[in-house]
């Protein structure tokens, strides 16, 4: 979505048209998700976040200032958002997981032959194993930098660092997951 049909979408919204609510929705639901998930590390959350911040992006729809370059404006709220979220509920999650913890789950028993389902579950284990040796801010650089295709200077802006640390910080992301086997789409 360009910057001009993201201030078509938002005047929309402004005007009370769901429809540019759902012009930024389809443009954006991955790159929201991306950013929140990788700040909150869980699905579930990440889901109920996501959800929140178009809400949220609704009623912020006058706060928007065009020329300012909407994807950062964009990644800083969920960025903020997933902040906010893990401030509130961090403890609160932890005492219920220690809680709901059942040791009997973690006995299994060995699969001769991986299915299909399976072999993707491994694979999936292997990428999430791959980017777990990724610092945090690396990770959110190279979220922002791949599936947000922002610029450095964008992700600079959003995460209030120099843009050389930027440019750093995603050269040595990339360079990490070369290492565990990961060479295109860099």
């Amino acid at each position: 979505m360009t910057d001009l049909q993201f201030e078509a979408a938002m005047n929309k919204i402004r005007g009370g048209d769901k429809q540019g609510l759902q012009e930024v929705y389809e443009a954006y639901i991955g790159l929201v998700f991306s950013i929140v998930k990788d700040v909150l590390q869980s699905k579930e959350n990440a889901e109920d976040v996501t959800s929140d911040f178009f809400i949220k992006l609704w009623d912020k729809a006058d706060t928007f200032q065009s020329g300012r370059g909407h994807k950062a404006w964009l990644t800083a709220i969920a960025r903020n958002m997933a902040i906010d979220y893990l401030r509130k509920y961090r403890k609160e999650e932890a005492s219920e997981l220690l809680e709901d913890m059942d040791p009997s789950a973690l006995s299994g028993q060995a699969v001769e032959q991986e299915s299909p389902v399976e072999q993707e579950v491994i694979a999936d284990v292997s990428i999430k194993e791959a980017l777990s040796r990724l610092k945090e801010k690396e990770r959110q650089i190279l979220n922002m930098k791949i599936l947000g295709d922002m610029t450095f200077q964008e992700i600079a802006q959003v995460m209030q660092i120099p843009i050389g640390t930027v440019a750093w910080r995603y050269r040595n992301a990339v360079q990490k997951l070369r290492r565990c086997g990961y060479e295109s789409g860099f």
